[in-house]
């Protein structure tokens, strides 16, 4: 989906967004707070054991979020990772055919959301390199990946995400649950075109999308959101630039476009008070409001 003459880092060494995404779940496996516990507990054996022995310690957590974690960003991980744990509950729930993830990292529900019946299928998509990784973590720690599920390593710019998909058992025909979680924004926005033109080619009636998007308004480098000063900065450190943001009032919009109606519009301070508000109606914690969460449905 990006310029093939572009060197990629990813194409030769593990996303590092996925490594931190996974870290970041990681410590809040370990919190006591329930504002922000999440449940992710086997993201703690995919980190280094020293890495997971000093987000034990609740000072050890703290530095994480010092001087790893950008404003907000901790917060939101947490309210998103909590957001698609719920909707990927509520597919399964549902009796939905099946689930895809793209960009799938180091990602564990497959394993750690117990499905009521065995019969949903999950379709996990990530470059070979953090897919690979990801795989032989699982082997390391005597993590059984499930029959249901399938990891499916694919270069996005050269395969055709159909061809992959139906190789794996994909059908068409069937209720799926599309989750992009820290995907669309480091797409171009030709790549995001193409991505929901397919994305609508394989979904049947009744089938849901889930995602989140960076706010336009922090490309074009405005400076009016909490947390958005040095979030640009930290993704460009790593390799893995923002290219793609929506306007938020633009959104039902844009999903209208490929045939997707809005149902769920969350932005940081909503998420802030369906995960961080206290019974005082105080908040616990601040989100980093360069992104929002989507839900939307094929109707």
């Amino acid at each position: 989906m990006a310029n093939n003459a572009v060197p990629r880092r990813i194409d030769s060494m593990t996303s590092r967004t996925a490594e931190w995404t996974c870290v970041s779940r990681a410590a809040s496996s370990f919190e006591i707070d329930a504002h922000y516990h999440s449940d992710d507990y086997l993201a703690a054996l995919l980190v280094p054991e020293y890495l997971r022995t000093l987000l034990q310690l609740r000072a050890g957590r703290a530095v994480f979020r010092r001087f790893l974690a950008k404003r907000g960003m901790y917060e939101y991980v947490i309210a998103r990772t909590k957001y698609i744990d719920a909707a990927f509950r509520q597919a399964l729930a549902d009796d939905f055919d099946q689930i895809v993830l793209f960009g799938a990292g180091f990602d564990t529900r497959a394993l750690r959301i117990p499905a009521e019946s065995s019969r949903t299928r999950v379709f996990e998509l990530d470059v070979p390199r953090t897919q690979n990784a990801k795989i032989e973590r699982y082997r390391q720690r005597n993590l059984a990946v499930p029959p249901t599920l399938k990891l499916i390593a694919m270069d996005f710019d050269r395969e055709s995400i159909r061809e992959k998909l139906e190789q794996f058992g994909f059908r068409e025909q069937d209720r799926t649950l599309f989750i992009l979680e820290g995907v669309l924004m480091y797409l171009l926005p030709t790549s995001v075109d193409a991505l929901f033109r397919t994305l609508q080619s394989l979904s049947s009636v009744g089938s849901r999308l889930v995602f989140d998007y960076v706010c336009a308004s922090v490309l074009r480098g405005e400076m009016t959101l909490y947390g958005e000063a040095g979030s640009l900065e930290a993704v460009k450190r790593v390799g893995e630039q923002w290219r793609f943001g929506l306007e938020p009032e633009q959104v039902g919009l844009f999903l209208s476009k490929y045939g997707f109606a809005l149902i769920d519009h969350k932005d940081a301070t909503e998420l802030e008070r369906l995960y961080f508000e206290d019974s005082n109606g105080l908040i616990a914690g601040r989100i980093n409001a360069t992104q929002s969460l989507v839900t939307a449905a094929l109707p």
